[in-house]
């Protein structure tokens, strides 16, 4: 049964959609822990990162990288962090975390609100500054 970010991917799910190529694709957390928190996946459906190739595995970094530059040019972030503890869905994925201020909390368990209207807006702002 595919995971619900392979249906995202293939569109069965919808999604803030920020980038995606032939292998990798990222989306907005919609349960995001700071504004931009963004998942980034590979397209072949891996439960586990680390049983990902080595070239897909290196690929998914270099992904993130772009998309990771992208955060911090179009939401002015001090930087992005990265969290992967892939338990919360059998999809191999990392958490890009916009982080704006020393001290910022950054931690899944910490969820804070973002509507609708800001998600789009957001997803706007970093899919316009991706450099693929």
């Amino acid at each position: 049964m595919a995971s619900i970010f392979t249906k995202i991917i293939t569109g069965e799910i919808p999604c803030y959609k920020i980038a995606e190529n032939e292998h990798y694709f990222s989306f907005l957390d919609i349960n995001p822990i700071a504004e931009g928190h963004t998942l980034v996946i590979p397209k072949k459906e891996v439960d586990y990162i680390f049983d990902l190739d080595n070239g897909s595995l290196e690929g998914l970094m270099v992904f993130a990288k772009k998309i990771a530059r992208a955060i911090d040019t179009s939401l002015g972030t001090i930087r992005t962090g990265i969290i992967v503890e892939g338990l919360e869905v059998p999809h191999a994925h990392i958490h890009l975390i916009p982080i704006y201020f020393e001290g910022q909390a950054v931690s899944l368990g910490k969820k804070t609100e973002v509507d609708e209207s800001r998600m789009k807006e957001i997803a706007s702002l970093i899919s316009k500054a991706v450099e693929l």
